[in-house]
C-alpha cells in the first residue's frame, strides 16, 4: 500500500516546490516607472555551494524549484565561500520607449554576473566586480550597472550570480538611464563638495602651519587627508580615479587609510588638547593604544588581511578621543575643547547611525540614504568643528600674546623710569667718584715715584740673584752626574745581590719594579742578536700596540715580547712571575707552593701551577744552567 502511495507523495511535494518557485510574483513596471528597489520576496535566491553551476544549469527545471524567497529586506551572501544566484521577475506593462539599467550598490562585491534576455530571448552575460579593472565596466560609475537589452512589453526573468569574499548587501535597483544620470550627477556633485571641503581644509591648515609652525596643523592635515582617502576607498571613488587598473588595492586601501585615520586622530587629539600636560594618564593610554593599533595594522597587512574587516574596532580610539575632549573641557576648563567635543559628538553620532544602517534598521527610522552617508556627514561636521577648535586655540594664544605684549610695554615703561632715576643717582655718584679719583691719582703719582726708586734697588738685587742662580745651575749639573753614577752603582749592587743572595720581593722589585722594566729585560734577552719576523723573516720592525712588542713592517704581524718565553699566557703580574722564577731557581725547585704563596701574596693553587711549569723547564735545562750560579734564573725565561 505504501509503495503505491510513494509516487503520489513525491508528485505532491514536487508540485508544492514548483508552486513556491513559479509562484514568484513579478514586479510590474510601466513607461512612467523611473526607479524601483527589489526587496523582500521580490527576489528569490539559490546558494551554489560548489560555485560551478552555469546559467544553463540554473534555468533548467532541475533548479528552478530550488530558488527560495528572500527573507531579508536585502539579501546577503551569508556563506562567503558559496556563489549565490538571484532571480527577479519583471513585467513591462508597456513598451518603455527608453533605455534602462539594473544597478548594484555595494562597491566591495568581488564578482557579479548578470544574465539579461535580449529581444530574441537569449540571455546575454555581463561581468563586473571589484576584482576586475575599472575600465572594463560599461558605465564608469562607482556602482555596478547592467544595460537592460529588451525593454519591450512582456515578462522577463533576470538572473544574477554574486560571489564575494566579503559579506555584502545585494541591493538590486531598476532605473531608467535618465534617472540614473540625474542621480549619478547629484551624487558626484555631493562627492565633489565633500572632497573639495577636505582639500580646502587641508590647504588652509597647510598655510597656517607654514605661518605659525604649530604641529597640530600638520597632524590635522594628515587626519583630514586620511578621512578623505578612507571615504574614497569605501565609496569606490578611489578605485575609479586613483587605481582603476589595480583592483587588488581595494582589499587594503580602506584598512590602511583607517589605520592612518585613527592614528592621526589620536595624535591630533594629544597635540590640540595638550594631553601630555593636562592629563598625563590619558596621554599614556593614548600612547599604548597607538602602539597596539600599529601592531594590529602590521598583523592585518602581513598576516591576515581579513582582519581589516573588523572596522568596528575603531570605536575604541574614537571613544577615547571623545572622552579625552570631554575630560579636558569639563575638568580642565580648556576652551577649544568644547568645539573638539562637538565635532566628535557628530562623528560619534554618524558612527552609531552607520552601525544601525549596517544592521539594516536605518530604513525604519531615517532612511537608507541618510544611514549610508551618515559617517560622511559626521566626518564633514567634525572637520568643521575641529577647524573651529584650532581657530579658538589660535585666538586664545593671540590673546595671551597680546596680554604678554601689554605686560612687556608696561614693564618697559617702568624700566625706563627706573633707568632715569638710576642715571640721576649715577651722575651724582660719578661726580663724587671723580673727585675721589683725582685725589687718588695724586697719591698714586707720589707712590709711583717711590716705587720707581724701589725698582732700581730691586734690579740691582736681581742681577746679583741671577749670578747666584747660574752658580747653582752649574752645581746642579755636577750633582746630576754624581746621581747617575750613584744610580749605576746601585743597579750593579742590586744585580750583584740578586745573583749572590736570596732577596725578598721588595728588594727584588728594586730591580724589576713594574711591567715595563720586566718587558724591557725580556726584549733585550729575546732580541739580543737582532729581530727577525717569525712569519716572513723580515728584519725591519716598528713598535707594536703593547710596549716592547715588535710589528713587522712587511707583513704587519705583531710579535709579543712574551711570545716564546716561559711567561706566555701568564695570568699573574709579570714582576711576581719574575720573582717566582727567581725563587724556584734559587731553591733549585725545592720551595713549596705554600711558601711561594706567602712571599708573593698569590693563591697557593696558582703558585703550584706556575711552580710546576718552572720546575719542568728547570729539569729540561738542567745541563744548560749547571754551574752558572745565582744569575742562572734569567736563562729559564726564554724557550729554546
Amino acid at each position: 500500500m505504501l509503495k503505491k502511495l510513494l509516487p503520489y507523495i513525491f508528485l505532491f511535494f514536487l508540485l508544492m516546490n514548483s508552486f513556491v518557485s513559479f509562484g514568484q510574483n513579478p514586479v510590474r513596471l510601466n513607461d512612467q516607472s523611473k526607479e524601483h528597489f527589489f526587496v523582500n520576496k521580490q527576489i528569490v535566491c539559490f546558494e551554489d555551494t560548489s560555485s560551478k553551476l552555469t546559467i544553463n544549469d540554473i534555468k533548467s527545471a532541475a533548479y528552478q524549484h530550488k530558488f527560495i524567497p528572500n527573507r531579508d529586506y536585502y539579501p546577503k551572501n551569508y556563506n562567503r565561500s558559496s556563489a549565490y544566484w538571484y532571480r527577479v521577475k519583471v513585467t513591462f506593462t508597456k513598451d518603455l520607449g527608453h533605455a534602462a539599467i539594473i544597478e548594484f550598490f555595494d562597491q566591495i562585491t568581488d564578482h557579479i554576473e548578470a544574465y539579461l534576455p535580449d529581444e530574441n530571448g537569449r540571455y546575454v552575460k555581463s561581468l563586473v566586480g571589484a576584482d576586475l579593472n575599472f575600465i572594463k565596466r560599461s558605465y564608469h560609475h562607482k556602482n555596478f550597472e547592467f544595460l537592460i537589452n529588451n525593454v519591450n512589453k512582456g515578462e522577463y526573468d533576470y538572473y544574477f550570480r554574486v560571489k564575494s569574499k566579503d559579506q555584502v548587501n545585494v541591493i538590486i535597483v531598476f532605473r531608467t538611464v535618465e534617472r540614473f544620470i540625474g542621480y549619478a550627477l547629484s551624487e558626484y556633485i555631493m562627492f565633489g563638495f565633500f572632497y573639495g571641503m577636505i582639500v580646502i581644509f587641508s590647504f588652509h591648515n597647510l598655510l597656517m602651519f607654514l605661518a605659525v609652525k604649530r604641529r597640530q596643523y600638520l597632524f590635522y592635515i594628515l587626519y583630514v587627508l586620511s578621512v578623505g582617502l578612507y571615504e574614497m576607498a569605501t565609496d569606490g571613488i578611489a578605485f575609479q580615479y586613483l587605481w582603476p587598473n589595480h583592483p587588488v588595492w581595494n582589499e587594503y586601501a580602506y584598512g590602511v587609510s583607517l589605520f592612518f585615520l585613527s592614528s592621526f586622530g589620536l595624535i591630533f587629539t594629544k597635540e590640540l588638547l595638550h594631553v601630555k600636560i593636562k592629563a598625563p594618564t590619558i596621554n599614556t593610554i593614548i600612547n599604548v593604544l597607538l602602539v597596539v593599533r600599529f601592531l594590529f595594522f602590521l598583523s592585518c597587512l602581513f598576516y591576515n588581511p581579513d582582519w581589516f574587516k573588523y572596522k568596528f574596532l575603531e570605536f575604541i580610539p574614537l571613544s577615547l578621543c571623545f572622552f579625552t575632549g570631554i575630560y579636558i573641557w569639563w575638568k580642565k576648563q580648556y576652551g577649544p575643547a568644547r568645539f573638539f567635543v562637538l565635532g566628535y559628538f557628530f562623528l560619534y553620532l554618524g558612527f552609531i547611525i552607520k552601525i544601525v544602517h549596517i544592521l539594516g534598521w536605518s530604513r525604519l527610522f531615517i532612511g537608507n540614504v541618510v544611514g549610508y552617508y551618515s559617517l560622511s556627514f559626521g566626518f564633514l561636521l567634525e572637520m568643521v568643528f575641529l577647524s573651529f577648535a584650532i581657530g579658538d586655540q589660535v585666538r586664545i594664544l593671540r590673546r595671551k600674546k597680546e596680554n604678554a605684549r601689554k605686560q612687556i610695554i608696561k614693564q618697559m615703561q617702568l624700566n625706563a623710569e627706573l633707568k632715569d632715576n638710576i642715571n640721576k643717582d649715577l651722575e651724582v655718584k660719578v661726580e663724587e667718584r671723580t673727585q675721589e679719583v683725582q685725589q687718588k691719582s695724586k697719591e698714586l703719582l707720589q707712590k709711583n715715584i717711590t716705587i720707581a726708586q724701589q725698582n732700581e734697588e730691586l734690579l740691582s738685587k736681581n742681577n746679583l740673584l741671577e749670578q747666584q742662580a747660574e752658580e747653582i745651575s752649574r752645581m746642579n749639573i755636577l750633582l746630576e752626574k754624581d746621581n747617575i753614577t750613584l744610580k749605576t752603582n746601585i743597579e750593579k749592587v742590586t744585580e750583584a745581590r740578586v745573583n749572590a743572595t736570596e732577596l725578598d720581593f721588595d728588594e727584588f722589585s728594586l730591580k724589576y719594579p713594574d711591567r715595563d722594566s720586566c718587558y724591557k729585560f725580556l726584549a733585550d734577552m729575546k732580541w739580543e742578536h737582532g729581530y727577525a719576523c717569525i712569519k716572513c723573516g723580515n728584519t725591519s720592525y716598528c713598535n707594536g700596540k703593547v710596549p716592547f712588542n715588535r710589528r713587522c713592517t712587511k707583513c704587519a704581524y705583531e710579535e709579543s715580547v712574551l711570545h716564546h718565553t716561559i711567561f706566555e699566557n701568564n695570568r699573574i703580574p709579570i714582576n711576581k712571575a719574575f720573582y717566582l722564577v727567581y725563587l724556584m731557581y734559587n731553591h733549585k725547585g725545592a720551595i713549596s707552593s705554600h711558601k711561594l704563596s706567602e712571599k708573593l701574596g698569590i693563591r697557593q693553587s696558582t703558585c703550584w701551577t706556575y711552580a710546576s711549569k718552572v720546575k719542568k723547564v728547570m729539569e729540561e735545562r738542567k745541563k744548560d744552567i749547571k754551574g752558572i750560579g745565582k744569575s742562572g734564573w734569567s736563562k729559564l725565561v726564554l724557550d729554546k
